[in-house]
């Protein structure tokens, strides 16, 4: 079985409130690291092999994903997915999901919020700007709320399910949807300890323990505590990651699983550096241009899943799963509004406090019967959520006797720093009731067909509590996909597939009434190719996909928004991933994408988006053996390519009047990654990124927010094992 339903989700629960630091400190330091394969229990569930702490010699390439809902093998399903190893993800001495981004084709980054989250777009249409795209945790959403950027210490793969995904997890993007599937107990003792040191400061340990307590039960804990300062000026980020989990056999058909993580993120709010007559590289990547004396905005995530699995049959199975997630954002900033001719940069202080409480409910049976000799894999699934989100937000604009202005040529900071006043003080609310089916037929040999719908019914509300007026809406949607495929041979596969999306807009138009959701349209059509021995695959996709009601500007009513703007995405991706020969790895992709806007009231029509590149690409290649002695080595590297990207969108009057496009330049980035695995214990490695140490910058939302790359970065990292 390898369904989202038990085997492959991790989940977590509520059985801390808050772990705090000394516990992670001393789970540190309780000694060296061990990475072995699981063993099953006696009666052979819940078997797996895994590795605990980094290793070598894994897979890059995955024949199944959890975040599908099917027991289809990837080369079956009529949809693209790239999966991203846990493998692949040591081999890139990643830590956070950002790392990984540039090896995934036909993803860009988006605006980040000065570093506080992630915010991706998939074939190049991103999601919500405050909240980023659909991005799930063990196949529940995990983007409502405010979100540190992902540490990636608890984390044992991420899928990309590449087109709609709406089908199976209601509103989500028509691009693609982010599954983070996260690490499960095993059930042979194992532990790891790492610790890396690097470039600006970086200090970094992790600890991963897991195994079982008595016959029935099994725990696993991951850790990770980091400090680093930064290339920018002021600037440097602490993390603390707590992450337990734990699975219980109730029975010898009744497992229950949990999953739990706390994060603290700390970091000023960095908007990045300016561009100054549309050019870049005015000023050095590293002037920060907010006030130090803000101090950190603080990011506080915990996330809390059961999941009670039972087997009926040997064909029918359930799975009810409960997630509680809050999160909190708090702390000041100082943000750019607008360059003067001179040099001097009016700034914005601004101070936020967020929260949010989010819980879901799911319930799933999934099961195969047979008619007339056709076999379906039937699932049947309802869904509940309840969402809660307060959001204070107090502004101190600059004004002509107190501009709060810096010299982005010769910055001296220490201000008068103004006092905030309320701007934004709104109650948001979320509900929504849905069920789901899904039928995956198999036709015959050659032939498979996988068809889906799903049906939403979402209450919002937003209240303003300084009006004190409520917007309110109950939109509903009816989200269908069908895909067909063809396995002509044992490794190659023909598909296609279709399906519409849908996602609730959030806020309210001048008459205070809730916006109609975005709706999408996707086609694909691919092909797939697998090894005789599984150790290979690449994918080759065509894909067309429109989308409608985009909030866009009142063209009435100044400072207001309605949903009438419409995007088309269209492209070609290729990927490949696996094991070439006994000694190589190799992961590679390249898309070719072109985005543009179709309809909007103030947008240029046909128009690029945001921080979407028409050409992106990568490759990642790992060497390995051994010497007589028994020790190993790996050594490899990577280039990855960004294209030439639009960085402040641009109204139809300024291209009316001829006004040059600001765009960020295309870049071009490599690195180094090596390890030498002293004995079976114990391992040494070493990370250098943007090996040249180039200048880029990888992503924009306006001329006075641009996102500068890091510059070359070297970690040197000890991993034991016991």
């Amino acid at each position: 079985m390898t369904t989202l339903s038990f085997e492959h989700a991790c989940h977590r629960v509520p059985l801390f409130r808050r772990l705090p630091l000394g516990l992670a400190v001393s789970a540190l330091c309780a000694g060296p690291v061990l990475a072995q394969s699981s063993a099953p229990p006696a009666d052979g569930q819940l078997s797996t092999i895994e590795v605990v702490g980094r290793g070598e010699s894994g897979a890059y390439h995955a024949e199944e994903a959890a975040g599908a809902k099917t027991d289809l093998p990837l080369r079956e399903l009529p949809q693209s997915v790239r999966i991203v190893t846990r493998q692949a993800i040591d081999d890139l001495g990643a830590t956070r999901l950002d790392d990984v981004l540039d090896y995934v084709g036909g993803v860009s980054r988006q605006n980040n919020f000065g570093g506080l989250w992630d915010n991706i777009a998939i074939r190049g249409l991103p999601g919500n700007e405050n909240t980023g795209m659909a991005t799930l945790f063990n196949g529940f959403s995990s983007n409502r709320g405010f979100n540190a950027p992902r540490d990636l210490a608890g984390v044992e793969r991420i899928e990309f399910l590449k087109g709609t995904a709406s089908a199976l997890y209601g509103g989500s993007e028509p691009g693609g949807t982010l599954n983070i599937v996260s690490k499960r107990p095993l059930w042979t003792s194992a532990n790891s300890v790492e610790a890396y040191a690097g470039s600006q400061g970086l200090k970094r340990g992790a600890f991963d323990s897991t195994g079982p307590i008595g016959e029935s039960f099994a725990y696993r804990l991951n850790v990770a505590v980091e400090d680093r300062d930064s290339f920018r000026d002021f600037v440097g980020a602490k993390r603390e990651v707590v992450a337990p989990a734990f699975t219980w056999k109730l029975g010898r058909d009744t497992v229950l699983e949990y999953s739990g993580e706390y994060l603290r993120h700390a970091t000023p709010l960095d908007r990045g550096v300016v561009a100054v007559d549309n050019r870049l590289g005015a000023i050095p990547r590293s002037r920060f241009l907010g006030e130090p004396a803000d101090g950190d905005v603080t990011v506080k995530n915990q996330t809390h899943q059961f999941i009670l699995s039972h087997e009926w049959s040997s064909t029918w199975r359930s799975r009810v799963g409960l997630s509680y997630r809050e999160t909190s954002m708090e702390g000041f900033s100082t943000e750019p509004t607008a360059l003067q001719a001179n040099g001097n940069l009016t700034r914005q202080r601004r101070y936020r406090d967020f929260s949010s409480n989010d819980i879901a409910l799911q319930a799933e049976l999934q099961g195969t019967v047979t008619t007339g000799g056709i076999e379906h894999e039937l699932l049947f699934g309802a869904e509940t959520f309840r969402f809660d989100m307060d959001s204070l937000m107090l502004r101190a604009n600059p004004t002509a006797a107190r501009p709060y202005a810096i010299d982005i040529y010769n910055p001296v900071y220490g201000w008068f720093q103004p006092v905030p006043t309320a701007n934004i003080d709104t109650l948001e609310r979320q509900r929504n009731s849905a069920f789901y089916v899904q039928d995956a037929i198999k036709l015959s040999p050659e032939w498979r067909l996988v068809a889906g719908v799903r049906a939403d019914n979402y209450r919002q509300s937003l209240l303003n509590r300084r009006s004190g007026v409520t917007a309110a809406q109950e939109p509903s949607s009816t989200s269908p996909r069908i895909g067909l495929s063809w396995l002509p041979t044992p490794q190659w596969t023909f598909y296609a597939n279709a399906g519409r999306s849908f996602r609730p807009n959030t806020g309210s138009d001048v008459a205070s009434n809730g916006f109609a959701p975005e709706t999408g349209r996707a086609l694909e059509l691919g092909t797939k190719w697998e090894s005789a021995d599984q150790r290979m695959g690449a994918t080759a996709a065509l894909f067309d996909i429109r989308k409608r009601n985009v909030l866009t500007s009142d063209p009435v009513n100044t400072g207001y928004s309605v949903a009438a703007g419409e995007i088309r995405s269209r492209g070609l991706e290729l990927d490949f991933s696996g094991q070439v020969g006994k000694k190589w790895r190799v992961n590679a992709s390249l898309v070719l994408n072109d985005v543009d806007i179709t309809k909007d009231n103030t947008l240029e029509v046909g128009g690029r988006l945001l921080n979407v590149p028409r050409v992106n690409g990568s490759v990642l290649a790992v060497y390995e053996d051994g010497f007589a002695n028994g020790q190993r080595y790996g050594i490899g590297g990577g280039v990855t390519h960004m294209g030439r990207r639009l960085g402040q969108a641009r109204t139809q009057a300024e291209a009316a009047a001829g006004t040059p496009a600001f765009d960020l330049p295309a870049y071009t980035t490599a690195k180094l990654v090596a390890y030498w695995r002293l004995n079976p214990t114990l391992r040494l490695t070493l990370d250098v990124d943007n090996l040249f140490d180039r200048t880029y910058y990888s992503s924009s939302y306006s001329r006075v927010w641009v996102t500068p790359g890091t510059s070359r970065t070297i970690t040197v990292g000890l991993q034991a094992r016991f």
